[in-house]
C-alpha cells in the first residue's frame, strides 16, 4: 500500500471509529493489529481524543525510555519540571519540551522525591540504603545526604516546619529532616506501616498506615502524634492527598475507593468508587478536581461540591500500569508514567507471585489535561 493510499484509507477508518466507539475505547474494540502497519501509524496520528464530563483527556505521549522501574514522581511547580523516580536515580523531564533536561544519580531503591523550593533544595527517599540524597533544584549536584530510620518509601515536604519528611515502611515510623540544614531534626513511631502522607500546611501532617486501614495525624513541629483513626469502609490506604483549605483528607483505598476524610474529626464522610491498585491521588484547589490513579489503567476524577460532599465525576481509561501520578497546579495536567509489558513468569518458590516483565525501552510519561 502506498503512503497516500494509506492516509486515505487512515483517515476514512478515522471517521468510521469515531462514529462507533468512543475514543477511549478504540484500541480496546477495533483490532488495529489486523490492519497495515502504515495505516495503524496514521490512524494513531490522526484519531480524535474524546472529552468526557471533567474535559480531561489524553493530551500526549512522551517516551522516555531507559532502563529500571519506577515509583513516585512530583513537579516542581514554578518551573514545571516533572521528576521521576527510576530505580537508582531520578529522571528529570520538561514535559512541554518532551524530552529528558537532567538527572540525579546515586539513588539506590529510590521511591520518592519531595522538593523545598525555598531552600532551593530536593531530597529523595533512597528505599536500600535507608538514606535520603540532598540535591540542588537549579544544578541537580548532590549537596548532602540525611540517614533515615529503614526502607524510606513515601517523601513529602511540609512548608510549615520547613521540614522534609520520610515515612519509613518496615520501620513503622517517619523520619523529620531539617530542609534548610539536612540535619534529622527526629523520628516519629506511627504505630502502623505507613505508605503516603500530605501536609495541611498549619502544622499537621497525615499519613496512611496501610497495614492497620488508619489514618495518623501529628504535629510536624513537636512530632507527636495527635490522632490514629479508623478508615472503614476503606481498606489498605494507599495513595493521600488534601484539600488543605477545608482540612479534608482524599484518601486512595485497595479496596477499590476512594474515601474523603475529615481532618478535624477524622469522620469519613463519604466514599466513590475507583479502579484496581490506586497508588496515588491528587487534590487540584483551582477545580475542586480530586484523583486517583489506578495500576489496572484508569484515572478517576470526584469533585469537591462541598468540605463534606465529593460526587463522582468519571473515570477515564489510561495505560496498564499507570499507578502514580503527580498534578501541575498552575497548567492542571496530570501526569502519569507507565511502560509495557510482557509476560508473566512462572512461579517459583523464591518468588510466588512474579509481576510480568517490562518491555525494554518502553517507559513512557502520560500527560493528561484540558
Amino acid at each position: 500500500m502506498t503512503r497516500s493510499r494509506a492516509i486515505i484509507v487512515a483517515v476514512a477508518l478515522t471517521v468510521v471509529f469515531s462514529q462507533v466507539v468512543p475514543a477511549q475505547d478504540q484500541e480496546k474494540n477495533i483490532r488495529l493489529s489486523n490492519l497495515p502497519p502504515a495505516v495503524v501509524a496514521v490512524y494513531k496520528m490522526t484519531a480524535p481524543q474524546a472529552s468526557g464530563r471533567s474535559g480531561y483527556h489524553l493530551i500526549k505521549k512522551v517516551k522516555l525510555g531507559g532502563p529500571g522501574g519506577w515509583d513516585y514522581l512530583t513537579v516542581d511547580q514554578a518551573t514545571h519540571r516533572v521528576f521521576i523516580s527510576r530505580g537508582t536515580h531520578v529522571m528529570i523531564v520538561d514535559p512541554e519540551q518532551g524530552k529528558v533536561v537532567g538527572d540525579v544519580p546515586d539513588t539506590p531503591g529510590i521511591h520518592g522525591i519531595a522538593l523545598a523550593a525555598e531552600f532551593n533544595r530536593g531530597f529523595t527517599s533512597n528505599g536500600r540504603t535507608a538514606t535520603s540524597t540532598i540535591f540542588d533544584m537549579a544544578t541537580l549536584k548532590t549537596v548532602g545526604e540525611a540517614k533515615t530510620d529503614k526502607d524510606p518509601d513515601a517523601i513529602i515536604y511540609d512548608p510549615n516546619s520547613k521540614r522534609v519528611f520520610t515515612f519509613n515502611g518496615d520501620s513503622n515510623s517517619a523520619t523529620a529532616i531539617d530542609a534548610g540544614t539536612g540535619k534529622v531534626a527526629g523520628t516519629i513511631a506511627l504505630g502502623g506501616g505507613p505508605e503516603f502522607a500530605a501536609a495541611d500546611g498549619k502544622g499537621h501532617m497525615f499519613v496512611n498506615l496501610e497495614d492497620k486501614s488508619q489514618l495518623v495525624k501529628f504535629d510536624s513541629k513537636t512530632l507527636k502524634v495527635e490522632n490514629t483513626w479508623p478508615l472503614a469502609p476503606c481498606e489498605s490506604p494507599s495513595g493521600l492527598a488534601i484539600d488543605a483549605e477545608h482540612e479534608v483528607l482524599i484518601v486512595g483505598c485497595h479496596n477499590r475507593l476512594m474515601a474523603f476524610v475529615d481532618g478535624n474529626s477524622g469522620k469519613v464522610n463519604g466514599t466513590v468508587p475507583i479502579g484496581q491498585g490506586v497508588d496515588a491521588n491528587r487534590f487540584d484547589p483551582g477545580t475542586g478536581f480530586a484523583f486517583a490513579s489506578c495500576g489496572d489503567g484508569t484515572l478517576t476524577l470526584a469533585h469537591e461540591d462541598a468540605p463534606d460532599k465529593f460526587s463522582l465525576v468519571e473515570t477515564i481509561a489510561t495505560q496498564r500500569g499507570a499507578r502514580t501520578m503527580a498534578l501541575d497546579r498552575s497548567n492542571h495536567n496530570v501526569y502519569l508514567v507507565t511502560a509495557e509489558f510482557g509476560a508473566t513468569p512462572a512461579a517459583t518458590t523464591e518468588n510466588p507471585r512474579p509481576r510480568p516483565t517490562m518491555v525494554p525501552d518502553t517507559f513512557t510519561l502520560l500527560i493528561y489535561g484540558k
